[in-house]
């Protein structure tokens, strides 16, 4: 039956049971748009920590080899400082022959912080010093 001219069209189902249906719809949609924004937010937040440690641990190491040829203290010291400065967890340091391996950790901002800290290390060895 088509609507007559003068009928009232509503737009929906004869018994109304779709009325709403389309909020409920736009809520879940901006339910899901709000979770998919938070999982971006922290995947990036995790990342970010990552690279705060993995930076942290290259100028320490730097640090690190530009004192091997003093000694093992020194090495690791100069690692330990360089780490500090940089903000994160120094959590050691290893000289084997000239070269100098440090391990820090970077505590992630946010929802990542759960999991734990952000790992990293690295390796160098001696440089020039003039």
């Amino acid at each position: 039956m088509r609507p007559q001219q003068g009928d009232r069209v509503t737009g929906c189902a004869k018994d109304g049971k779709e009325r709403g249906s389309a909020t409920v719809l736009a809520a879940g949609v901006a339910a899901a748009l709000v979770v998919s924004a938070v999982a971006f937010t922290a995947v990036g937040q995790a990342g970010a920590a990552r690279h705060r440690a993995q930076g942290a641990a290259d100028a320490a190491a730097l640090a690190g080899a530009a004192k091997v040829l003093f000694g093992e203290e020194a090495a690791c010291g100069a690692a330990q400082a360089m780490a500090e400065r940089s903000s994160t967890e120094f959590q050691g340091c290893e000289v084997s022959g000239l070269e100098v391996t440090v391990h820090v950790n970077e505590t992630p901002a946010g929802v990542p912080a759960v999991f734990g800290p952000a790992r990293a290390a690295s390796r160098a060895g001696p440089v020039a010093v003039e």
